[in-house]
C-alpha cells in the first residue's frame, strides 16, 4: 500500500505518481495535521479523468482520529458526541476522497495507550454503522498493543479487518499483535519498516541477502515482511523508488534469508 503521511503540498503529486507507477492501494487519513486527505482526492480525480485506473482498481483506506490527536483542522464538530464525530469526519473523508464509500475505515488510535476504553467501544459501534450504511466496506485499527486487542475480543466486540502498526524489528516485528492477528484471522499491515530499523537495514546480513539476489535492501525488507504475513506500507517520494518497492512482489527470499532477519531482529532488541 501507499502511505501519504506527511507530504502535505507534495501529497496531489507524490499519490499521483503512485497511481500511475501501480500502486492500487492507499491509505491516508481524516487528520490534517499529517495527512492532507483532500489532496489525495485530487490525484485520484486526475488520475481518473487521465484514465489511469477506475474507481474500482483502487483500495482506499482512511481512518478516523480522535480530536487528541488533531491540530486546528478538525473534520468534525469537538462538541458532538463521539458517534456524531465520526459520522461527519467519514461524511468528511468521502468528500475528500470524491467516492461514495471508502473501502477501510481504521480508528487511528485508542483513546488510552493502556487500554480499550467505553469511548473506543462509542466509536467502534459508530463504525459499524457506517459499515453497515454502505459508506465503508471494512474495518481496522491502528497503533494498537496486544491488551488493546485482546480487550476487544474479552468484550466480545467485532474484530477488525486489519490491524496498521508501526512495525518494529526489535519487538520481533511485533510479534504478539502479528500473533493475534494470525489466530484471529486479521490482516496485519505494517508501515515504518524501513524507517523504524535502520540499524537492521543497514547489517551486514541484509546487505549479503540484497547482494545474492541482486535486489535493494528496500526489496529484501518488504518480501520478508510479506513472508512473515505482513502488508508493506511504503511512502517513499522517489518514483524508482516507487517500482522497486512494487517489484518486491515478485520477490521470494529463501527460508534461511527469512530465518536470519528474524535472528538479527531479535539479537537487536
Amino acid at each position: 500500500m501507499y502511505g501519504t503521511a506527511w507530504k502535505e503540498d507534495r501529497t496531489p503529486h507524490l499519490t499521483e505518481l503512485a497511481i500511475r507507477a501501480g500502486f492500487r492501494g492507499i491509505d491516508t487519513a481524516n487528520q490534517r495535521r499529517h495527512y492532507f486527505e483532500a489532496g489525495v482526492g485530487d490525484a485520484l480525480q486526475a488520475c481518473y479523468d487521465a484514465g489511469t485506473v477506475t474507481r474500482s482498481e483502487l483500495f482506499l483506506q482512511t481512518k478516523f482520529t480522535y480530536a487528541r490527536g488533531q491540530d486546528h483542522r478538525l473534520p468534525f464538530d469537538p462538541a458532538a458526541s463521539l458517534s456524531v464525530q465520526v459520522t461527519q469526519s467519514v461524511a468528511s473523508s468521502l468528500e475528500h476522497l470524491r467516492s461514495d464509500f471508502v473501502d477501510s475505515l481504521l480508528l487511528h488510535g485508542p483513546s488510552s495507550n493502556y487500554e480499550w476504553t467505553e469511548f473506543d467501544s462509542e466509536v467502534w459501534e459508530a463504525m459499524r454503522k457506517e459499515r453497515d450504511a454502505g459508506r465503508v466496506r471494512l474495518l481496522g485499527v491502528s497503533n494498537v498493543s496486544p491488551r488493546h486487542l485482546q480487550q476487544m475480543a474479552e468484550i466480545h466486540l467485532e474484530l477488525p479487518r486489519f490491524v496498521q502498526n508501526r512495525c518494529f524489528a526489535r519487538t520481533g516485528w511485533d510479534c504478539e499483535v502479528r500473533r493475534f492477528c494470525r489466530k484471529q484471522n486479521v490482516i496485519y499491515q505494517g508501515f515504518s519498516l524501513l524507517t523504524a530499523n535502520l540499524d537492521v537495514v543497514r547489517s551486514p546480513v541484509l546487505h549479503s541477502i540484497a547482494a545474492q539476489a541482486e535486489i535493494t535492501l528496500a526489496q529484501v525488507v518488504f518480501a520478508f515482511a510479506r513472508a512473515v504475513g505482513i502488508v508493506p506500507l511504503t511512502g517513499t517520494s522517489g518514483v524508482n523508488h516507487m517500482r522497486e518497492d512494487l517489484e518486491s512482489i515478485q520477490v521470494e527470499l529463501p527460508t534461511d534469508a527469512i530465518a536470519k532477519i528474524e535472528s538479527i531482529a531479535s539479537e537487536s532488541s
